[in-house]
C-alpha cells in the first residue's frame, strides 16, 4: 500500500515486463543512471535516485497506457505501437537500437502462394490482427473480386500454423529468419520495419522528468555507437586527420611543446575504428589512444 501512495508524484516509465526487448531495456536504464530495485512478483518499483516509477508490463500493451496517458514514458516496438493504432496518440522521441525486426507476411516454400495477391480469400494466421487486418483489407479492396481473406488469431508458435493446416500463410515477426526458415516458410513481403523506440504521452504529467531522461537515455544510445580517440599528428598533416576524424562537430586540437605537432581528440563511430586507426597511422599519427564512452550528450 505504501508504494501505492507514492505513484501520484512521481513520473511513470512503462518498459516491457518479459520478452525480447526486456534485457535490453534494463541495460539500458542501466546506463542511464535509474536506480531501482523490483521486488519479487510485482510490476512496480520506485526508482531511487529520481522521482520515477517503472511500471513493469506486457510490450503489447505499453503503446495503449501511454497513449491514453495512463503512464507518461515508455518503452515498445514500433510494430506494437502500430498494432495498438496508437502512431497519432504518442510522441515517439527516439529510435533504440535494439530490437529490430521485420513483420512480414511468410507463406511456405514448397507450394505457397508466390505473392500476396494469390492469399485474397485465404486464411491468415497472426497475433497482429489490427496491422494485418488493414493490410489485407487494402488487398483484398485491390483484388476487387468479392473475396475477404479471413485472418485466424494465434497467440504464439504462430509458423506451425501452415504446417498444421490452420492457415495458408502468416504475418510475424522476423529478426534473423531462423525460425521461418526452420518452419519451411518463407517471406514474400514486408508490411514494416520494427525496433524498440522510446514513446511518450502527448500530455505527459511530468514534461521536464521526460526531457531528462529522453536526454539520458540518447546519451547511453550515442555512447554505444562512438568511442574517443585521441592522438598526435604533425601539423601539416592536421588537415587530413581533421577529414579522417571529423568528430560530431570538429575535432579538439591542442598545441605540444614541439610547435610542429598537434594532440587531436575526436568522437568516432566504434564500427569503423579499425579503419580509422589505419587512415591516422599511415599519414603519421602516433600514439594514437582509444576511450570507451560510458555516457554522454550530444
Amino acid at each position: 500500500m505504501e508504494l501505492i501512495k507514492d505513484l501520484p508524484d512521481r513520473l511513470l516509465f512503462a518498459v516491457p515486463k518479459k520478452g525480447r526487448l526486456h534485457t535490453s531495456c534494463l541495460s539500458l536504464l542501466e546506463g542511464a543512471d535509474i536506480q531501482f530495485h523490483r521486488k519479487n512478483r510485482l510490476d512496480i518499483a520506485l526508482v531511487k535516485n529520481l522521482p520515477i516509477a517503472l511500471v513493469f508490463l506486457p510490450a503489447g500493451d505499453i503503446a495503449k497506457f501511454v497513449g491514453e496517458g495512463n503512464v507518461d514514458l515508455g518503452i515498445t516496438g514500433q510494430d506494437m505501437v502500430a498494432e495498438a493504432n496508437a502512431q497519432d496518440k504518442v510522441t515517439e522521441i527516439l529510435e533504440l537500437g535494439f530490437g529490430k525486426c521485420r513483420l512480414c507476411v511468410q507463406v511456405p516454400v514448397k507450394g505457397g502462394a508466390a505473392n500476396v495477391d494469390e492469399l485474397v480469400g485465404k486464411r491468415i494466421a497472426t497475433s497482429f490482427e489490427g496491422v494485418a487486418g488493414n493490410f489485407f483489407d487494402q488487398i483484398d479492396a485491390k483484388a476487387n473480386n468479392g473475396k475477404k481473406t479471413e485472418l485466424v488469431f494465434v497467440s504464439g508458435s504462430v509458423e506451425a500454423a501452415c504446417a498444421l493446416g490452420l492457415a495458408d500463410g502468416i504475418v510475424d515477426l522476423v529478426e534473423s529468419g531462423e525460425t521461418m526458415q526452420a518452419a519451411g516458410l518463407h517471406d514474400i513481403v514486408t508490411i514494416l520495419s520494427s525496433q524498440a523506440v522510446l514513446i511518450a504521452s502527448k500530455k505527459p504529467k511530468h514534461p521536464d522528468l521526460v526531457q531528462t531522461i529522453a536526454g539520458r537515455i540518447r546519451g547511453v544510445i550515442a555512447a554505444q555507437k562512438y568511442v574517443y580517440i585521441n592522438y598526435n599528428v604533425e601539423r601539416k598533416h592536421l588537415k587530413e586527420a581533421s577529414t579522417i576524424t571529423p568528430g560530431r562537430q570538429a575535432p579538439t586540437v591542442s598545441p605540444l611543446e614541439n610547435p610542429e605537432w598537434v594532440a587531436v581528440s575526436s568522437m568516432v563511430l566504434k564500427n569503423n575504428v579499425a579503419q580509422t586507426m589505419d587512415d591516422l597511422e599511415a599519414i603519421g599519427a602516433r600514439d594514437i589512444l582509444l576511450f570507451a564512452i560510458q555516457n554522454c550528450r550530444v
